[in-house]
């Protein structure tokens, strides 16, 4: 089993768009973020059955998508002055 996987583009364009178009900060991020890789420990379906070093690389996919959206959401202008 690979650290990336279909799943890792899906973990991506998500935490993109939360940074991009929600008012969402850090803590909040983290908290739903890790809370989420906790939970599919629990869960009984195939699609949370994932090696250690799986899991961690979809916390830095996770990391890495959210901080683009941000950036993006900073950079976007803000309107008439």
């Amino acid at each position: 089993m690979s650290l990336l996987n279909s799943y890792s583009i899906a973990h991506l364009v998500l935490w993109f768009v939360a940074g991009r178009f929600t008012r969402m900060g850090w803590a909040a991020f983290l908290v739903l973020s890790i809370g989420w890789e906790f939970l599919e420990l629990l869960l009984p379906f195939e699609f949370a059955l994932e090696s250690t070093g799986n899991k961690l690389a979809d916390l830095v996919v996770n990391v890495v998508g959210f901080a683009l959206g941000r950036r993006f959401r900073s950079a976007r202008p803000r309107g008439p002055q």
